[in-house]
């Protein structure tokens, strides 16, 4: 299939700052793309080159296989939303709509045909005459990305749209702008800070980090398998020790950590790592099962992490519970239990032991 985007060694700098260092990726058409990363990481920065706002140092950006590098923003068929929607208050929200068209040339007869085939595809058939500050929030976001796919861009550019929206209503509008970009099977490029948006709408995520790529993969990829610690650590909750390798073969690791707990894991082949390698050991709060200890310590098991801890808290979340549990030099582990385990209804002062597979325990070389 051919890429309705591509990047090939993107690099943009200002002044000394290297924003974006030799970023390259391709976005299948019709998917859903996003770029996720801390503030300031570059993805702004990114973005804003494939709108053609600014221009990269080095590289090449290619739309449905054509370089736009030098085509200014305004001849380039690839529209923007911006966190702040950018409507105009005093237009309605069909005089919205038609603006861009208008600015096109179109008829009025095409001009009105278009703006209620658009209206009609976000849900939204009705409210062609309001005026934009009687929209509901969500509503407004969907005006916006109407604005620009009654235009039909090759991609669509989100810049953290719900970001300004409430919680409730941000948990609504993933779930909707994943059901618009079905609707209609536009290329859309996603960029956030929010890990929790990026993994539940995207085909794919890239992950980034001072701007660089990480990781690129689909969301179960970049949860199950991360390819770095940052990885590990900016996708979802993760509990992490610090530890030194023992032994290290075949994937498999031992490592002993700061307080003197053995870790057993694994690490990517292509992680090298040889006794005495200080790594970070990861892992995820589900995979941890937190067991009541009634009688005398279980003997350990090689391969089978374990610890020892009382129970410091429970939180109630809805079908699950996470108990905080604090261990062997006053570190607190999270563990996520369904509420139908036994282990919900730990309650705070109980011993425990908390048990975990080695395939559950990722150890990564930590940075120098």
């Amino acid at each position: 299939m051919m890429a309705d985007l591509e990047c090939e060694a993107v690099s943009k700098n200002f002044g000394n700052l290297l924003a974006v260092d030799r970023v390259s990726f391709e976005v299948p058409a019709g998917s859903f793309f996003s770029i996720l990363g801390p503030s300031g990481c570059g993805k702004t920065t990114l973005m804003r080159m494939i709108a053609g706002f600014e221009e990269p140092a080095e590289g090449d950006i290619r739309i449905k296989g054509r370089s736009v590098i030098g085509t200014p923003a305004n001849k380039r068929n690839v529209k923007m939303v911006f966190q702040h929607l950018a409507l105009f208050p005093m237009m309605n929200v069909a005089q919205n709509i038609a603006y861009g068209l208008q600015c096109r040339g179109a008829s009025k007869v095409e001009v009105d045909r278009r703006v209620g085939e658009v209206l009609e595809r976000i849900g939204l058939p009705d409210v062609g005459h309001k005026q934009i500050d009687q929209l509901s929030g969500g509503q407004k976001q969907r005006i916006a990305i109407a604005r620009c796919m009654v235009l039909d861009p090759d991609v669509l550019l989100l810049d953290e749209p719900l970001g300004a929206l409430d919680l409730k209503l941000r948990e609504r509008m993933k779930i909707e702008l994943k059901l618009l970009q079905h609707q209609f099977n536009t290329t859309f490029v996603y960029i956030t800070h929010d890990q929790s948006e990026a993994l539940v709408m995207s085909d794919r995520v890239a992950v980034m980090n001072a701007g660089r790529f990480e990781q690129v993969g689909t969301p179960e990829e970049l949860y199950h398998t991360p390819a770095s610690s940052f990885v590990a650590g900016f996708v979802g909750d993760t509990n992490r020790w610090s530890a030194r390798v023992t032994t290290a073969n075949d994937g498999n690791v031992s490592a002993v950590g700061t307080t003197g707990a053995t870790f057993f894991g694994r690490s990517s082949a292509a992680a090298a790592l040889a006794p005495g390698v200080a790594v970070t050991v990861f892992v995820r709060p589900e995979s941890i099962a937190a067991l009541r200890r009634t009688g005398a310590s279980t003997t350990a098991v090689e391969g089978r992490n374990r610890m020892e801890g009382i129970v410091d808290g429970r939180l109630f979340n809805g079908a699950n519970s996470r108990v905080l549990v604090r261990i062997a030099g006053d570190q607190l582990i999270e563990v996520d239990t369904p509420q139908s385990d036994t282990s919900a209804s730990l309650a705070p002062g109980e011993a425990v032991e908390l048990t975990w597979s080695r395939e559950q325990t990722m150890c990564f070389r930590t940075p120098e």
